[in-house]
């Protein structure tokens, strides 16, 4: 026996009807997203500020909301964005012809493991790169495959003028222990880890987003 389904349902019925026919894909599909429900909410704001003075049309009305949003999404950009696009070009920038990608706490413990076992040459060594790594991360020089010591030596001097001198003596000594034979000493670790930590404290002079570049191209030999 064949049994039809009533034409006159009571309100109840009517309702689990209608959820049932709005739950489908097509008409969920069709609603309107969050984005959607924002950029009409900005327009009638618009729309309603610019109605008193007379009225505006509504394509001017839509082009003055669309001009807005792009100048948020760029300002938001220049804040938010370019930041961390800065973070991530320095923490992948290799700074030394082997290829040497440790971050400044990696650099850092290695040296004071050397100066620990009394190895004076590979401590100097060590804190040079960390002092390099360091200004690299915080985008005050820009170093390319075959920067020497003394090349960053002079671009640093660019941010940290006043310590000029200090740069390029602890750019003697890096060149001394790791091409001249050099022994290194105590001394000389204590200014090199001295400079290091003074210079991570320092705020740099001028522009502290402008890259001094050093100019012989790329990593500490």
């Amino acid at each position: 026996m064949l049994v039809l389904t009533p034409l006159d349902p009571d309100a109840p019925e009517a309702r689990r009807w209608l959820e049932d026919e709005l739950a489908k894909p097509e008409y969920q599909n069709s609603k309107p997203t969050a984005f959607d429900l924002a950029m009409q909410a900005v327009r009638d704001w618009f729309a309603d500020l610019l109605g008193g003075a007379g009225g505006v049309p509504a394509p001017v009305v839509t082009l003055i909301v669309v001009l807005v949003v792009a100048a948020i999404v760029v300002v938001a950009f220049l804040v938010f964005g370019a930041p961390r696009l800065r973070r991530r070009r320095s923490a992948a920038v290799p700074l030394f012809d082997d290829d040497d990608r440790r971050d400044l706490a990696a650099l850092r413990r290695a040296a004071e493991l050397a100066a620990s076992d009394g190895d004076w040459p590979l401590a100097i060594e060590e804190r040079f790169r960390a002092l390099v790594r360091g200004a690299v991360d915080r985008d005050l020089v820009q170093v390319h495959p075959g920067t020497t010591a003394h090349a960053f030596a002079i671009a640093a001097a660019r941010p940290f003028p006043g310590r000029d001198q200090d740069l390029a003596s602890a750019a003697a000594e890096f060149d001394g222990v790791r091409y001249l034979g050099g022994t290194g000493s105590a001394a000389a670790y204590e200014r090199m880890s001295e400079l290091e930590a003074e210079l991570a404290r320092t705020r740099p002079a001028g522009d502290a987003d402008a890259a001094a570049d050093a100019e012989a191209a790329g990593a500490v030999r």
